[in-house]
């Protein structure tokens, strides 16, 4: 495993569109080691969730974890079928450090995806997974961020020294 280098903001491939995981990739080595960087880097940046275009890769691939007990989880392919309320949340993102500003995005979201050992899986999120995942699959599709918040809620926050 290791640390991948990030993208941010400015990086011409953070607006791409990433291209779908062939089934028969999936359990190759390069997207389970892709899988096993993108966690740890994740980690590393404290983030809630990663997608594979933010470490330099056009995959489908995304990595999200709450801090639960459930550990991180893997989406392969991940689509939204369905989407339900508003939430306005505060929100991140590790391609654009220490920027933070406010967003409309689903209460709740259904979403199919594949995970990392080939099973397609249905996912009914709400709250905090419901945002992350709707944010990551935001940068599949080369949507980032800043350009979906609620106009004059952007704040940089200076980061604090060691």
């Amino acid at each position: 495993m290791a640390i991948r280098n990030l993208r941010y903001q400015g990086d011409d491939i953070l607006k791409k569109k990433s291209k779908e995981v062939p089934e028969e990739e999936i359990s190759s080595e390069k997207i389970q080691t892709l899988i096993d960087d993108m966690i740890e880097t994740m980690h590393k940046y404290n983030g809630v969730g990663l997608a594979a275009v933010q470490v330099g890769v056009l995959k489908r691939v995304v990595v999200i974890d709450l801090y639960d007990d459930k550990g991180p989880i893997v989406l392969i392919n991940p689509v939204i079928v369905k989407t339900k309320g508003e939430q306005e949340v505060e929100e991140g993102c590790l391609s654009f450090p220490n920027e933070f500003a406010k967003i409309i995005r689903p209460a709740e979201v259904v979403a199919e995806y594949t995970d990392r050992d080939g099973k397609r899986m249905q996912v009914k999120a709400k709250e905090l997974l419901a945002q992350a995942i709707s944010h990551e699959v935001d940068h599949l599709n080369g949507e980032v961020f800043i350009d979906k918040i609620i106009p004059g809620t952007l704040e940089y926050v200076e980061p604090e020294e060691n």
